[in-house]
């Protein structure tokens, strides 16, 4: 019997841990909306995005139906968005500040990538967030998160075929909704 109350006691407690901790720091967005992890934390909300794609003839493209959400995790540990395209695949980024080299290491895994690309990033003075691959990839990579304004914030990935310069492929406009707007502390 005893066992038994033991038991019951240990699984009580660590389901009002598990609630603590969820109602207290999973839910808050306060340690991501000052210092480094607000480079990030500006993003955080539920995002419609416009994709704007270079095609192989040189013409613009326009999709439309994609998600990108960026919530807070840990009230600051990091910043984790979900990528949700139309066509029913799926993405996440885990985006953690590095103090000691005043950059983000980023972790990139998506459905129809296997395994996990490293990133790395680095806010600019003019406030743009500039990506490079750690992981080897061909093309090279560089993507951009330029600054959230009113109506939303723009992003775009650039390639370089064979050393031969950046040519930006993709375009990615995010629009959003109201609350957004409070959550990334534009609507204050």
């Amino acid at each position: 019997m005893m066992k038994k109350l033991i038991l019951i006691m240990l699984a009580w407690s660590f389901s009002a841990t598990a609630q603590e901790f969820d109602s207290t720091a999973m839910n808050k967005v306060d340690g991501c909306m000052s210092g480094p992890t607000h480079e990030f934390g500006k993003y955080i909300g539920d995002w419609n995005i416009l994709e704007r794609r270079l095609d192989q003839d040189g013409k613009w493209t326009e999709h439309t139906g994609t998600k990108w959400n960026f919530k807070c995790v840990g009230n600051g540990i990091a910043v984790q968005d979900y990528w949700l395209p139309a066509n029913g695949t799926a993405g996440t980024n885990l985006r953690v500040y590095n103090p000691s080299t005043k950059s983000w290491d980023i972790a990139w895994t998506a459905t129809l990538t296997p395994g996990l690309a490293r990133i790395n990033a680095v806010q600019h003075d003019n406030g743009n967030i500039v990506m490079h691959y750690v992981t080897e990839i061909t093309p090279k990579r560089r993507i951009t998160f330029f600054p959230p304004h009113k109506n939303g914030w723009a992003w775009q990935m650039e390639i370089d075929l064979e050393g031969r310069g950046w040519t930006k492929v993709l375009e990615l406009i995010a629009s959003n909704p109201e609350d957004n707007l409070l959550k990334s502390g534009l609507g204050r």
